[in-house]
């Protein structure tokens, strides 16, 4: 008996060190380099460089916005190249925003290391892109975070004041979800990037729309819930059925997008 206790042991340690050690692994899940606009039908987009505040070279897609219509910021989640999200900011282009989609350190063939810290340094990256290369003041520039760009998104809304800020699929924090998934461990003194939006919603004053799929199988709806909740007015909502995790756009999501920053 003391023999099993003790096998269980080592392998309950090394599973944890294993997570431990390979937890960015699992939370930046990096992928290869997109195809050129083009070939997903996208027109009138720029290939983008921006260089990052530590000399990171990011690759970004821009599309300049119709007359006076807003500009899109776009963080994508944790998985693919932004060649994936090509059908969900055509949509955007169609109606005549502004768009930049760029990628983070370490996706779509960039360089670097993905971290908590450096997505944010990333994304101040972007915001000064805009400023340097457009007329768009902060004011009118449409943050959207999806799935791990919540966190980011809740970040630079707690720096700065924008037209909105839009949170697909959000989550509580790094921490929530580690611990439902790997409950055996406490995992909560472990995890390296937290991205805490619950603590940090309450900071963010810009309006907030937030969309998630009931049926989330990657982040609980629950989380969208308590975020929503829990954040300042003013805030609308979109909480879709029959919905899943990477499958909104399929219910014209966009539209609603759209009607909030009209």
């Amino acid at each position: 008996m003391t023999m099993y206790i003790f096998s269980a042991l080592l392998i309950y340690i090394f599973f944890g060190f294993f997570l431990f050690i390979f937890q960015r692994r699992i939370v930046f899940n990096v992928a290869g380099k997109p195809r050129e606009p083009a070939y997903y039908g996208l027109k009138n987009v720029e290939i983008i460089k921006i260089i990052t505040l530590d000399n990171i070279e990011l690759l970004g897609w821009f599309s300049k916005p119709k007359s006076n219509q807003p500009t899109l910021v776009y963080f994508h989640g944790n998985s693919f190249d932004i060649g994936e999200r090509a059908y969900r900011i055509q949509r955007y282009i169609q109606a005549g925003w502004g768009v930049l989609l760029f990628a983070w350190r370490g996706y779509s063939g960039n360089n670097g290391n993905p971290t908590e810290d450096n997505l944010y340094k990333d994304a101040e990256s972007a915001l000064q892109w805009v400023e340097d290369n457009t007329d768009q003041p902060k004011s009118n520039l449409i943050i959207y975070g999806e799935s791990l760009g919540t966190g980011v998104a809740v970040e630079l809304g707690t720096r700065y004041f924008f037209k909105s800020i839009v949170l697909e699929a959000p989550f509580t924090s790094i921490v929530d979800i580690a611990q439902k998934k790997y409950i055996i461990y406490p995992v909560r003194f472990f995890v390296l990037d937290k991205f805490n939006n619950y603590k940090k919603i309450t900071k963010v004053f810009s309006p907030l729309l937030i969309i998630s799929g009931k049926k989330d199988e990657v982040i609980p709806h629950s989380h969208s819930v308590k975020l929503f909740s829990k954040a300042n007015n003013p805030k609308d909502c979109l909480f879709v059925d029959e919905a899943m995790h990477n499958n909104l756009y399929e219910f014209d999501i966009d539209k609603k997008v759209i009607k909030f920053n009209s």
